[in-house]
């Protein structure tokens, strides 16, 4: 066989073993999620080999929906480790046999501690699927290694279980992205939900000037700032804007300009933004109303800044 067709009978045995699995979830399952959801502690995760790799993904996945959760490596449980774990923890025991010596062997420690504990196997009459409190079964018919051996569907079907663990999870905590957002700072998702206007908005020698102030002194603030904005204000209070089509307007249709004001040219109550804004709300403000600036208003409506979408972030 070529190399694509082995990629596609591959997959598509891999995805027949997850289906499979999801037709045999049952109300243990139920039972597991109140169980951690109830939780007072963390749920700590371990498993050996690739069950523990998968492991780390599976506390990974949790730590960072809304499950406080860690991952530690059975053999160093057995000098030192278990110090790490309390009463009010859970344990998550991840075994596809069930039979893992250095897993099984933690059994009767966590029992004394008072620990609940939740297995996935492979096989729920295996010693570790018997001594659990909950056992959830991710059993596959057989690994897609061609000698049946590599760790291959089984490990997909448990890391597909502990997804489904995570999501479940997420559902019953109403877990939202601004949540998810606070645990993933440093990502694309964590800066736009978390950075706001007041983060990025010019806020230093903003263009500002006076009602009264003349058309000079209006167009020389304008040239001073680069921004091709003057704010009218009084007193932190916006009155309104001047942008240079409404200096050009002025010049058009009015005779002479010795005497002209800002108040005169101005645009009254112009767009403005609130500083407490999500950026990915400000964006799309800012695509609906095309303009240089908006100007940013703190909650007590004094203006703190200015922000445009290409300027300033």
């Amino acid at each position: 066989m070529d190399s694509i067709s082995v990629a596609k009978k591959c997959l598509r045995e891999e995805a027949q073993e997850l289906m499979k699995l999801a037709d045999s979830v049952s109300c243990e399952f139920s039972e597991a999620i109140d169980a951690i959801y109830g939780c007072q502690g963390r749920l700590i995760v371990l498993g050996m080999g690739k069950s523990g790799l998968v492991g780390k993904k599976i506390a990974a996945t949790l730590a960072s929906t809304g499950t406080p959760s860690f991952f530690i490596h059975p053999g160093e449980a057995f000098h030192g480790d278990l110090g790490m774990i309390v009463p009010q923890d859970m344990v998550l025991l991840l075994s596809y046999s069930g039979e893992t010596a250095e897993i099984c062997s933690l059994l009767r420690p966590l029992k004394q501690f008072g620990n609940k504990t939740i297995a996935i196997v492979g096989n729920k009459d295996s010693t570790l699927g018997r001594e659990v409190n909950y056992c959830l079964e991710a059993k596959v018919e057989q690994e897609i290694c061609p000698l049946n051996l590599a760790p291959t569907s089984s490990t997909t079907a448990a890391m597909a279980l502990g997804d489904a663990i995570a999501v479940t999870l997420m559902k019953k905590r109403n877990f939202a992205a601004e949540q998810f957002a606070r645990f993933h700072p440093g990502g694309s998702l964590g800066r736009r939900l978390l950075t706001r206007v007041e983060d990025v908005m010019l806020k230093d020698d903003l263009p500002m000037v006076t009602a009264d102030d003349g058309i000079e002194k209006v167009i020389f603030t304008m040239t001073a700032s680069a921004i091709g904005i003057a704010i009218v204000a009084n007193d932190r209070k916006l009155l309104g804007v001047i942008t240079d089509s409404d200096i050009r307007s002025a010049f058009a249709s009015i005779e002479t300009l010795k005497d002209v004001q800002a108040k005169d040219i101005m645009t009254p109550q112009p767009k403005t933004i609130l500083a407490s804004t999500q950026i990915s709300q400000a964006r799309e403000f800012i695509k609906e109303n095309p303009c240089r600036a908006l100007v940013v208003l703190d909650d007590n409506e004094n203006i703190v800044g200015l922000y445009g979408r290409d300027r300033f972030n």
